[in-house]
């Protein structure tokens, strides 16, 4: 997991903690209004997608919190070096240099172009893929967004619980305090779901799309100067387009020294 997820998440429960206190800290454990806000929230999003598409969103959050991926100026120096082979001895000694790629949509591509399959049909397999990938992408947010929103509404419906049971049974004083703790502490809970993990995460996931769907497409961009047999000087001016300012800067002075 990378170092701003742990300090993020570690940062904002400490600090609820905090503002709670340790000593009133056991005011606020209450397992039904857990089971209502929290249980409820977490149901409710089972209920609403399809099972298939609730066990791929954990394989979306894994490679979004905890896989590693190449950088977008790792991908520009690799196809840099395979232009520059391709240049000296044609695109077909390609074909050994793509076994050895780990990433399976630049392996394809470069596959693909060594077996001189034409380019508009290349660019076709490779944008249907870099589509559906955004996709899964979207829909993995997509799950943890309607769970930010059930917890918040499912934390309302505890408060109205608390409450009815609390107007119900006024004339019972030692019940008032129980069934308000129970009216206040589901939309505690709710919240806390909602701002402390949920959003958080949909975050994530869409600056991971986002990053993922930028190597493709950079990708994609440099196999297609691979089989169009293009210089590797105007590769490299071609792929450093995709980057930010400071990361062009950072691939001139690195390839000046």
């Amino acid at each position: 997991m990378d170092l701003a997820t742990i300090i993020g998440f570690t940062c904002a429960f400490l600090l609820v903690i905090f503002g709670i206190s340790l000593p009133n800290l056991a005011a606020f454990i209450d397992p039904p209004s857990l089971f209502i806000a929290i249980g409820g929230a977490v149901s409710a999003t089972v209920a609403a997608f399809p099972a298939n598409k609730l066990i791929n969103s954990i394989g979306v959050v894994k490679n979004a919190f905890f896989v590693k991926k190449s950088t977008p100026v790792d991908i520009i120096k690799q196809l840099v070096s395979f232009a520059e082979q391709a240049r000296r001895e044609g695109i077909l000694a390609l074909e050994a240099r793509a076994l050895e790629v780990k990433d399976e949509f630049l392996k394809t591509g470069i596959q693909l172009a060594v077996d001189g399959t034409e380019p508009e049909l290349i660019k076709d397999i490779l944008s249907t893929d870099i589509a559906f990938t955004e996709l899964r992408h979207e829909e993995g947010a997509k799950i943890f967004d309607f769970l930010a929103a059930m917890g918040p509404s499912f934390g309302m419906i505890g408060t109205l619980i608390g409450l009815v049971l609390m107007l119900g049974n006024m004339t019972d004083v030692e019940s008032i305090g129980p069934n308000m703790a129970v009216a206040l502490i589901t939309t505690f809970y709710g919240s806390l779901l909602a701002n402390a993990v949920c959003l958080p995460i949909v975050e994530k996931l869409k600056g991971y799309s986002r990053r993922e769907i930028l190597i493709k497409e950079l990708m994609l961009e440099g196999i297609m100067s691979l089989q169009s047999g293009d210089n590797p000087r105007i590769v490299e001016q071609k792929l450093t387009a995709f980057l930010e300012p400071g990361l062009r800067a950072a691939v001139m002075k690195e390839k000046g020294k």
